[in-house]
């Protein structure tokens, strides 16, 4: 199995004057920082979504929520 130390020791080998373009080639490998912040606000816009639920009515939704999730998931299926 390929490991990180594997690749760094082939990157050792790797020649000064193309140092940029294994940069360059890493990164774009890699999740942009706009797309991670997009992500991220979009994700914590839902924080606080049910405070204005009441305790009964967010037990309701819970118990509801993991009705459907076994009726859907925890099902045999034949092929």
């Amino acid at each position: 199995m390929l490991t990180l130390n594997d690749i760094f020791e082939e990157m050792k080998d790797v020649p000064v004057s193309r140092l940029e373009e294994l940069y360059q080639f890493i990164h774009s490998m890699t999740p942009t920082t706009d797309h991670t912040e997009s992500m991220r606000k979009k994700i914590l816009s839902f924080g606080g979504s049910f405070s204005d639920m009441s305790s009964k009515d967010y037990s309701d939704f819970l118990h509801q929520t993991r009705k459907v999730r076994i009726e859907l998931f925890d099902r045999n299926i034949e092929l």
